[in-house]
């Protein structure tokens, strides 16, 4: 999901996926598809993914290309790609690798790679527009580089937590030059990124997907927490009374979205692509 600093890049993250690992997939395989079904992977086809982390959608992707196809999954943590790679032998993917590497300067030669995908990686990149450029230089002439990155903070997965959090202690809801989830939420920015790095055939849409929590409301809110690194110096700034309060109110806005078996959040994307 990642490529900033190491806190977001290898702690929220190996948090994440190790209490987590099983619901944070569940939670997240409609988008994973979605993005796999935007990129349009075909047998053969050599792939790149970028902010890999636990391997999605990098093993969607090759049980797309099939045998003679082949998907790279990189991502700066060492930690987070030794389960992807688990993931993958669990599924006897032989065509499959992990490479430890920075998107700002990918450790492949120009011209390598069929196709491109990251799945919320972007925001993250320290300088995205380098990191567009080198993504540029290893993808082959004609090959297109799919991204999907978060839509706007006013949606109920995040209004209903951190938009509560907010609401009481107020100031900045992130920090200013951190990470930021909604970098990109802004229609057409993320479009205008990729054709300054040389991209052409832009395309740029905003998609409701399914996100559901399958749990109960409490089980998210902790969760939540536990991954919101961007979120971190608003949640210190909380006065320790006022936590009950806080807790109460976020699991009746939380309640709202919930079925009885699943917190049906739905979750607002961004989706976009460029061509070589």
């Amino acid at each position: 999901m990642s490529e900033s600093a190491p806190n977001w890049g290898n702690q929220y993250r190996l948090v994440a996926s190790e209490k987590w690992k099983a619901k944070s997939a569940a939670m997240g395989t409609p988008v994973t598809s979605a993005l796999v079904e935007y990129a349009q992977p075909r047998p053969a086809m050599k792939v790149l993914d970028l902010a890999s982390g636990t391997g999605e959608p990098a093993i969607s992707l090759a049980l797309a290309v099939g045998e003679q196809g082949h998907v790279t999954a990189l991502d700066l943590s060492a930690d987070l790609l030794q389960i992807a790679q688990k993931r993958a032998q669990a599924r006897s993917l032989k065509n499959f690798t992990t490479q430890q590497g920075d998107a700002h300067s990918l450790p492949f030669a120009d011209n390598s790679f069929d196709l491109a995908t990251s799945r919320f990686g972007v925001m993250f990149f320290r300088d995205p527009e380098l990191a567009l450029r080198e993504l540029h230089r290893v993808l082959r002439p004609g090959a297109r580089a799919c991204f999907l990155a978060w839509g706007s903070f006013d949606q109920p997965y995040w209004q209903s937590m951190m938009g509560v959090v907010h609401r009481h202690v107020g100031g900045d809801l992130i920090e200013p030059g951190g990470p930021n989830p909604f970098r990109f939420a802004e229609s057409g920015s993320l479009s205008k990124l990729l054709r300054d790095a040389g991209f052409h055939d832009v395309v740029e849409e905003t998609k409701t997907l399914p996100w559901a929590w399958p749990g109960p409301a409490e089980e998210v809110w902790e969760q939540n927490r536990a991954v919101a690194v961007p979120f971190r110096a608003m949640l210190d700034r909380v006065p320790e009374n006022q936590w009950p309060q806080i807790h109460a109110e976020v699991l009746k806005a939380v309640s709202k979205y919930s079925d009885g078996e699943n917190i049906a959040f739905g979750a607002s994307v961004v989706l976009a692509s460029g061509r070589k």
